[in-house]
């Protein structure tokens, strides 16, 4: 396994470095999508590519979304030798102190997806963990298992392979939503997944990008189109399990 960290980031300068230093002790490549963020921004990130020889800086041209920088540093990683990515957010919510944690599940299983189990403390809005639950119950309905602890949380551990391989042969979304599509797009591949208990902290005048309307309406539309596409499965499913030779696979 050869992983990389990579960290899409909009606009949140203030707290890029603290967490690129903490990530610097477990000496992985640093690699750092910015969704088109303003130069402010751009220049804390051109700093700390040039101070840090771990730290690489892509900048996309224009803002596409949170699944949009995922899915062009996935792309990036792989083309630059690496076969997973360590995934974290930028906001300062993850706690590098867990890195050592999923490595080791990704070294176990290099074909897994790891994802991260968050454990939250009094600093989580309601409304957040709410809406969690709800994403929870709607991944365990669309890939008719518990595999899944939290479809969610941005802390993960990403094959780039299978990942890669079905950006490849489905269109997937580019905001919000990417997040738990591709969790179920993987689960449906076959991929086995892996969860790994990680703290997450919302910081006290933290910026979310979250568009309470849009990516909510987004979310919807995800979950009722893969509700469709669990249903379709279930022939196959039901011959596989049969052992009916020719089953259509996830």
């Amino acid at each position: 396994m050869k992983a990389t960290v990579l960290i899409p980031i909009y606009e949140h300068k203030d707290a890029i470095g603290g967490v690129v230093d903490d990530l610097l002790p477990y000496g992985l490549p640093i690699l750092i999508v910015d969704d088109g963020s303003g130069p402010e921004t751009r220049r804390v990130l051109d700093a700390l590519e040039a101070r840090h020889g771990a730290v690489t800086v892509h900048h996309r041209a224009r803002n596409g979304g949170r699944g949009a920088a995922l899915k062009t540093g996935y792309r990036l990683a792989c083309e630059r030798g690496f076969s997973h990515a360590l995934q974290l957010d930028a906001d300062g919510q993850h706690r590098a102190s867990d890195v050592p944690a999923f490595l080791a599940a990704m070294e176990r299983d290099p074909e897994a997806l790891v994802l991260g189990a968050p454990i939250f403390d009094e600093t989580a809005p309601r409304s957040r963990l709410y809406g969690r639950q709800l994403s929870r119950v709607m991944v365990w309905l669309t890939t008719l298992s518990l595999d899944v602890n939290d479809p969610l949380c941005g802390f993960r551990g990403i094959p780039l392979a299978p990942t890669l391989a079905r950006l490849d042969r489905v269109a997937t979304g580019d905001h919000m939503e990417f997040d738990p599509e591709l969790v179920i797009r993987l689960h449906w591949a076959g991929v086995p997944v892996r969860n790994v208990a990680t703290r997450v902290v919302y910081r006290n005048g933290g910026l979310s990008h979250f568009d309470m309307l849009r990516d909510n309406a987004r979310m919807t539309g995800l979950y009722t189109r893969a509700v469709g596409g669990m249903l379709l499965r279930l022939p196959g499913r039901a011959l596989g399990r049969a052992g009916v030779k020719g089953a259509s696979a996830p």
